[in-house]
């Protein structure tokens, strides 16, 4: 017989709702809404980058399936983008267009991880990373590094180093980060990724806000170790287009011909407009948009700190700081009920580890004046 209505069990401990719980009681707000909870822009892609600017007659086969690697085009763009960032002599073969930096790290991890193996996440953490290890059959271990836990190289590398085991295969880390909004130091990152090294590890490196720094110095990891790094990257923070679901893996070329048979066989091929939009945003309109976005969020994100009595965020599109004296009797559900009843939402610290009375913020999703309100929103909660 079956198992229906029962699901996959390794499903079971993966949250059907990351970023909130309240999410469908803003639709039924009288008032104005403030969704802070999501990562996401108010600001649309570039002129000429929109799919409005796409037509059949521009681009014959628009509609048809893009090639499982993805468009000659853009890989060629995304080639020269990296090469000038790395310094590697990058080939074709490294890279892969995917839906998305989601779609390309479940690839990864789909080509990486056994049943039973485990996945060091450097904490807090990018919630569908977790999801993603999960549903792989792996095991995701949190390294709380990026919230006050390690101030410095060698005590993120313990941090690290007491979650390892000989299931492990592979580090995650993620800078600038999200939530955290910190930038990790260069020294961080050498001494993590030899470390990962010296131990046989896998190095995942999601660089999704590259774009947005508003202080110090985003290092990419890929240069190295890049005969044992992936580089996820996406068109949906840089340039506006999460609605696009397009993005890229670049890894090392014997590797990558597996991650490819995960893609294949998960979603074929990223959507071909999709692709078409992001190769007009690398030939040169998305990197004016990018740097007027960085401006904009970095202005933004100053304000809704100081407001909230917290440090400047170093890079990304969040705030995530801890909430407990302002909690009460119900813990942090009852504080997200409160803010949801006066249109905010904002995402739990338990979505990104072991935070239960943390917050996230971004300061992003919604034109700036829209987000400050709903940041003096919630420094009222807060008493700040």
């Amino acid at each position: 017989m079956p198992r229906f209505p029962d699901s996959a069990s390794h499903l079971h401990a993966i949250p059907a709702a990351a970023y909130s719980a309240f999410a469908g009681r803003l639709a039924r707000h009288p008032g104005e809404t403030y969704p802070l909870h999501v990562g996401d822009t108010w600001m649309e892609p570039a002129e000429r980058c929109r799919m409005e600017d796409l037509t059949v007659a521009a681009h014959p086969g628009m509609h048809r399936y893009a090639p499982v690697q993805g468009l000659p085009a853009l890989v060629d763009a995304v080639l020269e983008r990296e090469r000038g960032l790395t310094g590697l002599p990058l080939e074709r073969e490294q890279v892969l267009i995917t839906a998305g930096a989601t779609g390309g790290l479940a690839a990864v991890i789909g080509a990486l991880v056994e049943p039973g193996d485990e996945v060091l996440i450097l904490a807090p953490y990018w919630p569908l990373i977790e999801g993603i290890v999960r549903a792989f059959h792996g095991r995701p271990v949190a390294v709380p590094v990026l919230a006050g836990e390690a101030g410095s190289a060698a005590e993120a590398v313990a941090a690290a180093a007491r979650g390892l085991s000989r299931r492990t295969v592979a580090l995650y880390l993620s800078s600038p980060n999200n939530p955290s909004g910190r930038l990790l130091p260069r020294d961080w990152i050498e001494a993590l990724v030899a470390w990962a090294g010296e131990h046989g590890l896998w190095v995942i490196t999601d660089e999704a806000y590259d774009r947005f720094v508003y202080a110090g110095e985003h290092v990419p990891a890929l240069p190295l170790a890049p005969e044992r790094t992936f580089l996820a990257q996406t068109f949906s923070k840089g340039y506006g287009m999460a609605g696009n679901r397009c993005g890229y893996i670049v890894g090392p070329r014997e590797v990558m011909t597996e991650v490819r048979k995960v893609s294949t066989h998960a979603f074929y091929a990223a959507p071909t407009a999709a692709q078409l939009a992001a190769a007009r945003a690398l030939a040169g309109p998305g990197e004016a948009w990018a740097a007027t976005a960085r401006e904009l969020y970095g202005a933004t994100a100053r304000r809704a700190a100081a407001r909230l009595g917290l440090p400047a965020p170093e890079g990304s599109t969040f705030l995530f700081f801890d909430v407990a004296p302002a909690l009460d009797e119900r813990g942090l559900a009852g504080l997200l009920e409160r803010a949801a009843d006066r249109g905010l939402l904002v995402a739990p610290g338990a979505s990104f580890g072991p935070y239960p009375t943390w917050v996230r913020l971004c300061y992003t999703s919604v034109e700036p004046e829209r987000a400050l309100r709903g940041v003096e929103i919630l420094a009222g909660l807060l008493g700040r």
